[in-house]
Parts: C-alpha cells; structure tokens; sequence
C-alpha cells in the first residue's frame, strides 16, 4: 500500500518543479532517489558489520594459532627432552650444535626422527608447497621447543660428566 510524504522544497526549486511537472512523475522520481539512497546507506552499515565481524573472526584465529604453536613448543620441549635422556653422547653433542634448516627429515643423525615425528601428527604432516619434505610452521615451533628440551637437559647434566 502506497503512503503519502509530505516533504518542503526551496521555493527555486518549487518554480522549478512547477515548470516540469508535464515532464516527470515528481513521486517516482523520488522513490527512486529515496531507494538509491537508503540501498547506499544499508550497504554501507552492511559492509562494516562484515568487517567488524571478519574482524572478531581474525583475533579468534590469531589465539588459536598462538595457542596452537604454544601446545607444539610445550610438546617439541618434553620431547627434546626424553630424547635427550635416551641419547647417545655422540647424537646428543650433534643435536646441540644442529641448526634446524627446511628439511629436518633429510639430515643424517635426526632426519629418522623427525620424519617419524612429523608422519605421527596431521597439522605437522602437512607440507608447504609441492615439496613433501618441505616443513610448516608447526614443524618449526616444535623444533624449537625441542631444542630447547635438548639445551635444558644437556646444562643440568654438563658438569657431572
């Protein structure tokens, strides 16, 4: 059902009018413009609630990733460290001056080792690229979390040796 508006005009813009009334429908005219505008408008608010939204869903994303690369630094660390204990002298000195690079699985002393690590966990399974041998960020936390373990382990044993 149709509504009547009521809307006051400049009294230019009335002689105007006036002038053109045969020549325009003055109310489609302005339901158009009226539309146009009020589209705009929810558009608009639309567009930044979206972003608020993707925003929120952005921070929510970067805690769980924190939260998740934390988990794999924790595990890589109890995990240095139990290897430590079972580790030949030999591998445990190699382990302390390794550097990890992007393939872990190829080096020749922890290669074995990480490989299994890595096939035994989905998120650290996953390889960047089309290199299978390549390593994720997870991969990396863990290593450095492992890494550590093998330092803590190695500096309260050192000198009893």
């Amino acid at each position: 059902m149709a509504r009547k508006v009521t809307i006051s005009v400049p009294e230019d813009l009335y002689e105007k009018m006036s002038k053109w009334r045969d020549s325009f429908n003055f109310s489609n005219v302005f339901q158009k413009a009226i539309s146009t505008l009020i589209q705009k408008k929810e558009d608009f608010q639309s567009r930044i609630q979206q972003e608020l939204d993707q925003s929120a869903v952005i921070e929510r994303l970067r805690q769980e990733k924190s939260q998740s690369e934390n988990n794999y630094y924790d595990v890589g660390r109890k995990d240095g460290l139990k290897w430590a204990k079972n580790a030949h002298y030999d591998d445990l000195q190699y382990a302390l001056r390794w550097v990890p690079d992007e393939k872990p699985t190829q080096d020749r002393v922890l290669g074995d080792y990480f490989a299994g690590v890595i096939a035994g966990d989905d998120i650290m399974d996953y390889a960047v690229g089309s290199d299978p041998v390549c390593v994720n960020e997870f991969v990396k936390t863990y290593i450095d979390g492992w890494k550590e373990g093998i330092s803590d382990f190695w500096h309260e044993i050192r000198d009893k040796l």
